[in-house]
């Protein structure tokens, strides 16, 4: 869908702008004027990772006036596989300011203002409406949904993507769009999955480059409407494939049944995040990597059961653990193989996988088993740091 410039033209270009951007300028649908909305532009980016680290580049780089950035996480070396605005040395320092460094670096006249926070439902509001554009590139359903109701709520205009190992999709979200039939998140995904089936890059893993596909995207179509240029993808889904190398664009259509968007609500709960954090310190008995030592230092008898996948096995492993992944030993004719009265400890990467499979042996009869507190993650942390953490 085709939509007016959502940005005025600021005052006059400087010589050293004009200069910078000159391959702009000779762009006849772009030209001077366009190049003026894009300095007086306000966007707010929404996580500085893996979507947000190419978007931030270069819309930093197409002269975007003021560039917010929101993320409250620190840069870990694992990020760096596929956040390409972070470097070695920012390893340990908030994501925002590495990036702002980055953004500097790339193009000094751009201002940079940062919100070294978590976006929450008693913020989120408020931060959204200073700006004309949001581009979410968050990575989990609890967060783009708060994104989603708050940007109805400021009627602001915002792109989305989201990766997934070889996938990427992406859209642009307006509820109230002029000219009406806006549309938002909840349009394409009117319920969150199960929490249980929606694992995170850190869970099922993500191609870096694909960051750079979708994020390019994003950025694309910030451009867009800043501009007024070309047909957006407000109304459709794009979905991309890097191991075909094929894109589909799918139609989006409001969903039959609404239910107005009126204030913001516990998006955890809504997600099915908080019980899993409930459940976690009440109902899952767990074992710490510490305890899990002394017991098999004493000599105490139990299986040690890694419920991970191949690949995560391949990558590092507890000696003397046994290695069955989750889909096959959550069957019943896995199960039946074990007797029921001994001491099992279950552990994944970071303890969720192990929860969901200790509730399915509670259901099957089994009264003796925890789950490591923290996984495979805790155990190279307080126990073994000569493994390699990933």
């Amino acid at each position: 869908m085709q939509l007016l410039p959502l940005v005025h033209p600021s005052e006059d270009l400087t010589n050293d702008e004009i200069s910078r951007y000159s391959r702009h300028l000779l762009i006849p649908d772009v030209g001077l004027e366009g190049q003026q909305r894009f300095k007086n532009s306000r966007v707010l980016v929404i996580g500085a990772g893996g979507l947000g680290s190419p978007v931030l580049l270069y819309l930093a780089a197409a002269g975007v006036g003021t560039l917010g950035i929101i993320d409250f996480d620190i840069v870990d070396e694992s990020n760096l596989q596929r956040q390409i605005i972070h470097g070695q040395s920012d390893i340990g320092r908030f994501k925002s300011r590495s990036a702002k460094d980055s953004v500097n670096e790339l193009n000094p006249y751009v201002h940079v203002q940062l919100h070294n926070e978590r976006l929450e439902a008693t913020n989120a509001v408020e931060i959204i409406s200073g700006y004309d554009l949001i581009v979410d590139g968050t990575d989990n359903f609890s967060t783009r949904y708060l994104v989603n109701d708050a940007c109805v709520l400021a009627e602001k205009p915002y792109v989305w993507g989201s990766i997934f190992r070889f996938e990427g999709q992406a859209s642009v979200f307006w509820e109230n769009a002029p000219g009406g039939g806006g549309l938002n998140y909840r349009d394409l995904y009117p319920e969150p999955p199960p929490s249980e089936m929606a694992p995170s890059c850190a869970e099922g893993g993500v191609l870096g480059i694909l960051c750079a596909s979708i994020g390019a995207i994003m950025a694309t179509e910030a451009i867009k409407l800043i501009t007024g240029l070309g047909d957006t993808l407000l109304g459709r889904l794009a979905v991309y494939d890097a191991l075909d190398m094929t894109y589909r664009f799918i139609p989006i259509r409001r969903a039959p049944v609404r239910t107005p968007i009126t204030g913001l609500i516990d998006y955890q709960e809504f997600c099915g995040q908080k019980r899993a954090v409930t459940d976690s310190k009440t109902d899952v008995p767990v074992i710490s990597a510490l305890e899990l030592k002394k017991m098999r230092e004493s000599g105490t008898d139990l299986q040690l059961i890694d419920v991970r996948g191949i690949e995560e096995w391949n990558i590092v492993h507890i000696k003397g653990a046994n290695h069955i992944p989750k889909n096959k030993i959550m069957s019943e004719d896995v199960l039946s193989q074990f007797n029921k009265e001994d001491f099992i400890v279950l552990h994944c990467k970071m303890g969720i996988r192990s929860k969901d499979v200790l509730f399915e042996m509670r259901k099957q009869g089994f009264t003796n088993v925890k789950s490591l507190d923290g996984g495979i993650l805790a155990w190279i942390r307080d126990v073994d740091r000569s493994l390699p953490r990933y």
